[in-house]
């Protein structure tokens, strides 16, 4: 099994993050991806970051999910060009082999080739569970130049009769509004025999 693609928004947000904040580094920067998946077991998460912190790297940004019994964990880096990225993947490798995770993989992340896309609502659907939803809503959400930045899929009720509750955040083109959204989902909605609902992002703060 490969690496995990962090979603972009992870990679873009943190490394705007980490660029604002250059300022408060006195060696040049770079940044990295790191991902990592395998059965879940107690110390992963102190493993990895050790590592990471026995060679200077900072952690810009992260996300840590638990699905199937599988522990996956998603991470921005901020690390000085000096840093010998050749030992770092060396080490990596002994972690994962120490852990047995799956896989583990660290790549640079190239400020040029940065994409940044905010969400900007929240898509809601829900229904019987059955094979193809996810396919159907994202292939409507590509049609109309909608990014997916977020996704989450839960089967929530009864074993007997699951319900399948799908919640993406999205980023619409500029020519796309909220009405026009949810207009571009309805027939997917009813194809699909699911309830849906549109709402604006409200700003949270963390």
């Amino acid at each position: 099994m490969g690496g995990l693609r962090l979603p972009l928004e992870v990679l873009t947000s943190a490394l705007e993050l980490a660029l604002d904040r250059a300022g408060l580094y006195p060696w040049a920067m770079a940044s990295y991806a790191l991902s990592a998946i395998g059965r879940d077991r107690p110390g992963i998460v102190a493993e990895v970051t050790g590592t990471l912190l026995r060679h200077g790297v900072n952690m810009a940004d992260s996300q840590m999910a638990i699905l199937g019994g599988h522990f996956a964990m998603m991470i921005v880096l901020v690390a000085s060009t000096e840093t010998d990225v050749e030992a770092l993947r060396s080490d990596l490798e002994h972690s994962r082999a120490k852990l047995e995770l799956e896989a583990i993989s660290l790549s640079e992340i190239d400020e040029a080739q940065a994409r940044i896309d905010e969400p900007s609502h929240v898509i809601t659907l829900y229904g019987a569970d059955h094979p193809g939803i996810v396919n159907a809503v994202a292939s409507a959400l590509a049609e109309r130049g909608v990014n997916i930045t977020d996704l989450d899929t839960h089967l929530v009720g009864e074993e007997t009769e699951p319900t399948y509750m799908m919640i993406l955040e999205v980023s619409v083109p500029e020519d796309l509004t909220g009405r026009g959204l949810e207009t571009s989902l309805r027939e997917v909605a009813r194809e699909q025999k699911l309830e849906l609902t549109v709402r604006l992002l409200d700003q949270v703060a963390l």
